[in-house]
C-alpha cells in the first residue's frame, strides 16, 4: 500500500464534498470542504470496529499533528487495539483519574476560611444577619488561621490564636471566638467535604478555654430579670410540673425541670450566689437551724490566693429552698449529688443547671436539633424572649439589683456577693468588723421581697437596672 506523502496531503484541495485519504493501514485523513484536513483511526477491539478521531488537524507546530505524528499515533492505537485495550475508553479513564486528582488536591487544600465562608452562608444564620460573626472572624480569627488548610488545623493552633487575643486584654471577645470557632469545626465535622478533612476531629475539643481565662473571668452581661418575669419564671415551673402529673403517658410527655434545679434556681436569686459554688455544697455546711450556709475557699470562684470563704445567713425564703432540697437529697453527703461513671458520688456537674436553662430556650442557641439525653424546647423562655435569654448568673445579678433598689448599700451588697474588695488585704488586717448583721439584714429583705413579688403583692415596683 502506498502511503501518503506530505506532498500530496498539501496538494489536496477541497472539494464540494468530503473526501478522504489513506495515510497508513487504518489511518486516514479527511480533507472537508472548507479546506480543514483532519486525522481519524480506524481499528478493530474484540471483533468490533471502532473509529477515533485524532484531537488535533493537520498541519505544523503547536495545536496540530504532522504526517509523521499522526503515523505513531495510529501505531500506538492499533498496538493497543491488538491487546484488547480500547484507545478512546483509556483516554476517558485517563481524564477521569486526572480530574478526580486534581478535585482530590484541591479539596486536601481547602482551608479554615474556605470552611467560614460555607459556614456563615448555609450553617449559621444570627439575628444580625452574621454581621458581628464576620467582624469577628475579619480581625481576630481569619488573620490567624484562615489560610491553614483545614486538614493541618490543631488545637495549637487554636491555642495560639486565644493566648494572642487576651494578651491584648480582650478576654470576653477570647471566649466568644472559641466557641464560635468550635461551633463552625462541629458543623463542618457532620459535613463532606470537611468531614473528610477533620480526620483527627474537632481540634477544639482538645482546647480547655477556661484554663486561659483569668480565675476571675465572668461574662460581661446585663440581663436582669423584672418583676413580671420572676412571677412568669414560678409559674412556668408549676404549670411543667402540673402537667407531667396529668400527662396519661408520662414516657411521651415533656419532662419539667427538676425540683433540685428550681430550688437551685431560686437560690441564685436569694442569696446572690454563684451556680457553680453551690452545686459543689456539701450538706455538712448548710445549718438550717441557724440559718447559715458556709462557702469555703475552695469552692469559691477566683484567682488563687485572692478567694475567701464566705457566710451566707438564710432568709425565711432561702431556708425554706434548703429545707425542700434536704427533703430530696439530705441522704446524700452532698446538696446536689451525682454519681460519675465508676458509680461513685460526687456533686452534679457545675455548668449541669446552666445546660439545663439553656436547653430550655432553644431559639437563642445555634443548633437545629437536640443533643443526645437533653431537652430541646423554648418553655423557659421569659416574656416572650423580647428581653432575650437568662442565666442562673442573670439571678444572681438580679439579686444584686432588688437590694440596690431597697437602698442596701454598695459595699454591702459587695459583701453579700463576696467580691473581694480592693484594698483587702489592708482592710483586713486593721477593720475586723464582719458586717454579720449589715448582711443578714440584707438578705432577709432580699427574701422578704421576692416573697412579696411570688405572692403578687401590689405594691411591688418594676425593678430598674442603674445607668
Amino acid at each position: 500500500m502506498a502511503r501518503l506523502t506530505v506532498r500530496a496531503i498539501e496538494a489536496a484541495k477541497p472539494q464540494a464534498k468530503e473526501y478522504k485519504l489513506t495515510a497508513d493501514r487504518g489511518l486516514y485523513l479527511r480533507v472537508a470542504p472548507d479546506g480543514i484536513k483532519t486525522w481519524h483511526v480506524r481499528y478493530v477491539v474484540d471483533g468490533k470496529q471502532r473509529q477515533f478521531k485524532l484531537p488535533a488537524p493537520y498541519g505544523n507546530g503547536e495545536g496540530y499533528l504532522s504526517l509523521a505524528e499522526a503515523v505513531a499515533e495510529n501505531a500506538r492505537i492499533q498496538a493497543l487495539a491488538r491487546e484488547g485495550i480500547d484507545a478512546q475508553v483509556q483516554k476517558e479513564q485517563e481524564r477521569l483519574k486526572a480530574e478526580q486528582a486534581e478535585r482530590t488536591e484541591r479539596l486536601q487544600n481547602l482551608t479554615v476560611e474556605d470552611l467560614f465562608d460555607t459556614w456563615v452562608s448555609d450553617g449559621v444564620a444570627r439575628q444580625d444577619g452574621n454581621k458581628e460573626l464576620r467582624r469577628l472572624f475579619a480581625k481576630d480569627v481569619l488573620p490567624a488561621i484562615g489560610k491553614k488548610p483545614l486538614r493541618e488545623l490543631t488545637d495549637r493552633d487554636v491555642l495560639a490564636m486565644l493566648r494572642k487575643m487576651l494578651k491584648r486584654g480582650v478576654t470576653r471577645q477570647t471566649v466568644i471566638a472559641y466557641n464560635d470557632v468550635n461551633q463552625m469545626l462541629a458543623w463542618g465535622e457532620k459535613r463532606q467535604p470537611w468531614r473528610g478533612l477533620l480526620i483527627d476531629g474537632n481540634p477544639c475539643d482538645l482546647v480547655d478555654v477556661g484554663k486561659l481565662l483569668p480565675e476571675d473571668y465572668e461574662e460581661e452581661r446585663d440581663r436582669v430579670l423584672s418583676v413580671a418575669e420572676i412571677r412568669e419564671l414560678r409559674d412556668i415551673f408549676q404549670r411543667m410540673d402540673d402537667e407531667y402529673t396529668a400527662a396519661a403517658d408520662r414516657r411521651a410527655a415533656s419532662r419539667p425541670v427538676a425540683k433540685t434545679t428550681q430550688i437551685a434556681l431560686w437560690l441564685c436569686l436569694g442569696t446572690l450566689c454563684r451556680i457553680g459554688e453551690l452545686l459543689m455544697t456539701r450538706w455538712e455546711h448548710v445549718n438550717l437551724d441557724d440559718g447559715v450556709w458556709f462557702i469555703p475557699r475552695e469552692n469559691v470562684k477566683g484567682r488563687r490566693g485572692k478567694k475567701q470563704e464566705h457566710y451566707v445567713f438564710l432568709s425565711d425564703f432561702t431556708r425554706r429552698q434548703f429545707q425542700a432540697l434536704k427533703a430530696i437529697t439530705g441522704e446524700s453527703e452532698w446538696c446536689f449529688p451525682s454519681k460519675n461513671r465508676k458509680g461513685e458520688q460526687s456533686h452534679v456537674c457545675v455548668k449541669s443547671v446552666s445546660k439545663q436553662v439553656g436547653d430550655r430556650q432553644v431559639r437563642f442557641k445555634n443548633r437545629s436539633k437536640p443533643l443526645k439525653g437533653r431537652a430541646f424546647d423554648d418553655k423557659l423562655v421569659l416574656a416572650g424572649g423580647a428581653n432575650g435569654e437568662w442565666t442562673p448568673h442573670d439571678l444572681r445579678r438580679t439579686g444584686a439589683t432588688m437590694m440596690q433598689g431597697m437602698g442596701i448599700s454598695l459595699d454591702v451588697i459587695d459583701r453579700c456577693q463576696n467580691h473581694v474588695l480592693a484594698g483587702g488585704r489592708v482592710r483586713r488586717h486593721y477593720l475586723h468588723h464582719d458586717y454579720r448583721e449589715e448582711k443578714t439584714e440584707a438578705w432577709r429583705k432580699l427574701g422578704d421581697r421576692i416573697d412579696a413579688i411570688l405572692a403578687g403583692g401590689a405594691d411591688i415596683v418594676e425593678l430598674r437596672r442603674a445607668g
